[in-house]
């Protein structure tokens, strides 16, 4: 009987040697393999009723660290989300142009100063008021070609998003496949370490496209879960589903195997974490600052132009669609205004001054008569009778002179949101707007607030990271104030109360901001409301949502009657305080161009936008803060992937330093197996030879 312990006891040795063995050649045949972890075998002592009966093999594991895996997989993840958002915030920036070349997209500005002021020196020079037109119409075109490929690379991010979602699907079905494969093989004590290896480099590529953390199962395999704990990868693969419309932002959502709720999911790094970061934050603030520049760079130069006067001066000042009833639109102006009719040789014919602090309009200098916002147009009608007239359709106000006279304005000190009389209606600009670029409104919460009673606008409330909290629509009220739709948007039980509040700045500028703790960002689901008929949406006349602020460096185009005829540019000024009959414009001044190449030195508003809040500056230094404001944008982004990359790098190497074969170690281990199958063959050899010997005695 002892000597069959013996040989059992032999053979066990034996065949715990020949797994080594194989463990220890497949570790040095694979020393090159890529994702291979090195494996070694389970062996314990194997004990029946307190006798030692050799050695049995429990299986074969491979040598991992968990914590180095898991710093491995959040490194490489948060270095995947930096490599995307510096990969295309660096295109973003290259549309720009080169800083140090003359085509420079911020050099542009200035190449239309140069060129009004070269025109100032000869106003009456067609080619040079050609070339100023050319250069303003150059960087409209440029502004509208940058502002559509960055919206064009938000269409791209999104593509790679969608792939990158349908990609992490793919994974998560292969690892859950595998669990069963494992599960299968550790049960009935077979090597499961290729599967393994195969399921940990699949957590390697899911890693790179989001964060998650895997923790190991019971039964072999692993269990992956999102940053809440969400299971996406088990028994069977959650599916994961990326929502987004082109107004709110986007988020992933999981619904795991077997369950009919889906939730959505916080992603903190991974690529897929970095392109929805570049649609739904970065890319927008570019284009929102892009929007702002460009509006008030047109801003100033229409500013320059409805403040000067063209020879021979025009008959029809036609204004802009200020999105505002005549009411609200004169109402809150302050200073004074002039109205000059002048005949086709300059000479002055009448004068008709507003003056909108003391509510009065005088004729040639006479007594005021009293006005209101309400009767505004019927008195500078009255006031222009005979040589003139106004009228306001559309929302937008028009002047026109009759029998063969012109028109000309001095804006004097007249003011709204900044900006004179015929600026704020837009009679004089130089270049013209395709929709709504100012959302300094001027609207005030005790004007009427002119929108539709009973239509809706329904706005989204997330987290901070785009995940959503809530939609909320809220029914514009038949109380007619602005003050009221003001409380209806903030209304704690219908309207955004709860997450934040809507307030309304001194230029009528409507913004949102929430409060703690939930901290929520507002975005536009639908927007149904209507000023008027024909009128702007609630969300158009305040810039509400991405897709209205999307477009807006694009809507800009030089006045085609200016085009078509140079000759019509305002390059001059008008002589208010000249006597009737006296010349009033003049051929040849060119005060109006040296206002319009001086228009980029004048310290301006600028509304909160990209990277910058709001600040007072002049356009020239928020180009070099705006400039800069781009350049370091992709330079933290890249420094940060090289950051990510770096600490990436050395938890890879620590990883590997566990997980990777060491020739050194496993020649080693050769040795030893190789040692111990041969003593256990001798063993087996002795014992048959006694087993020889015993049964010839026998």
């Amino acid at each position: 009987m002892s000597l069959g312990v013996a040989l059992n006891t032999a053979a066990s040795g034996l065949q715990a040697a020949q797994a080594s063995l194989r463990a220890v050649s497949d570790n040095i045949a694979n020393v090159n393999t890529p994702g291979y972890v090195r494996k070694a075998v389970n062996q314990t002592q194997q004990v029946v009723d307190g006798v030692g009966m050799g050695v049995k093999i429990d299986g074969v594991r491979r040598i991992t660290d968990q914590y180095l895996q898991m710093a491995s997989l959040t490194a490489a993840s948060d270095a995947q989300r930096w490599g995307a958002v510096s990969q295309y915030l660096d295109n973003a920036q290259s549309l720009f142009g080169d800083p140090a070349a003359d085509s420079f997209f911020f050099n542009r500005l200035d190449k239309i100063y140069g060129a009004f002021a070269t025109a100032a020196d000869d106003p009456s020079s067609t080619l040079l008021r050609s070339q100023a037109l050319s250069n303003v119409e150059d960087f409209l075109t440029e502004s509208d070609r940058i502002n559509s490929q960055v919206v064009a690379l938000g269409d791209t991010v999104e593509t790679q998003i969608n792939a990158g979602i349908q990609q992490a699907n793919g994974l998560l079905e292969e690892i859950s496949k595998l669990n069963a494969e494992i599960g299968r093989a550790k049960l009935v004590g077979a090597d499961a370490s290729g599967s393994e290896n195969i399921q940990s480099q699949l957590l390697d590529q899911l890693a790179g496209l989001i964060n998650v953390r895997p923790t190991p199962r019971a039964g072999g395999g692993v269990d992956v879960r999102s940053f809440e704990g969400v299971l996406l990868a088990g028994d069977g693969p959650a599916k994961l589903t990326y929502t987004s419309t082109g107004t709110t932002p986007g988020y992933v959502s999981a619904q795991p195997a077997g369950s009919a709720s889906v939730q959505p999911i916080q992603l903190t790094s991974g690529s897929i974490k970095g392109l929805m970061q570049l649609r739904d934050e970065e890319l927008p603030k570019l284009y929102d600052q892009l929007g702002e520049f460009v509006s008030r760079s047109v801003d100033q130069i229409n500013a320059a132009h409805n403040n000067s006067a063209a020879y021979p001066a025009p008959a029809s000042l036609v204004g802009r669609d200020t999105g505002l009833d005549l009411v609200t639109a004169v109402s809150g102006f302050t200073g004074t205004s002039t109205i000059a009719v002048v005949n086709p040789a300059g000479l002055l014919q009448r004068t008709v001054a507003i003056d909108f602090t003391a509510g009065t309009i005088s004729v040639n200098g006479g007594a005021g008569a009293a006005f209101t916002p309400a009767t505004f147009l019927a008195d500078v009608n009255t006031a222009l009778a005979g040589v003139g007239s106004a009228t306001f359709t559309g929302r937008a106000l028009t002047l026109n002179a009759t029998g063969g006279n012109g028109l000309a304005i001095d804006e004097g000190t007249s003011a709204k949101t900044g900006r004179g009389f015929s600026h704020f209606f837009g009679l004089n600009d130089l270049i013209k707007t395709t929709g709504f670029t100012n959302y300094a409104t001027g609207v005030q919460p005790g004007d009427v607030h002119g929108f539709t009673p009973g239509d809706q606008i329904t706005v989204r409330l997330s987290t901070p990271d785009g995940r959503p909290v809530r939609d909320i629509a809220v029914t514009v009220p038949a109380a007619p104030l602005m003050s009221d739709l003001l409380n209806a948007l903030n209304n704690n039980a219908t309207g955004v109360g709860l997450y934040g509040q809507f307030s309304l700045d001194a230029n009528g500028v409507l913004t949102f901001a929430g409060v703690p703790p939930s901290d929520s960002e507002l975005s536009l689901v639908t927007d149904n409301t209507r000023r008027g008929v024909g009128g702007p949406s609630i969300s158009q006349l305040f810039g509400l949502g991405v897709q209205e602020r999307s477009t807006r460096a694009g809507r800009f185009v030089v006045d085609p009657a200016l085009n078509s005829d140079p000759t019509k540019l305002s390059m001059g000024k008008v002589d208010v305080t000249a006597a009737i009959g006296t010349v009033a414009t003049r051929p040849g001044d060119g005060r109006g161009a040296l206002a319009l190449s001086n228009s980029g030195d004048v310290p301006i508003l600028f509304q909160a936008a990209g990277s910058l809040g709001q600040v007072t500056m002049t356009l020239q230094r928020y180009a070099s803060e705006f400039g800069g404001a781009i350049g370091r944008g992709a330079a933290s982004a890249e420094t940060r992937k090289a950051s990510a990359e770096s600490v990436s790098a050395e938890a890879t190497n620590r990883r590997q330093s566990v997980e990777g074969v060491n020739l050194d170690e496993e020649l080693v281990n050769l040795t030893t197996y190789q040692q111990a199958f041969n003593a256990s063959a001798r063993m087996i050899q002795a014992a048959a030879d006694l087993f020889d010997t015993l049964l010839s005695i026998v």
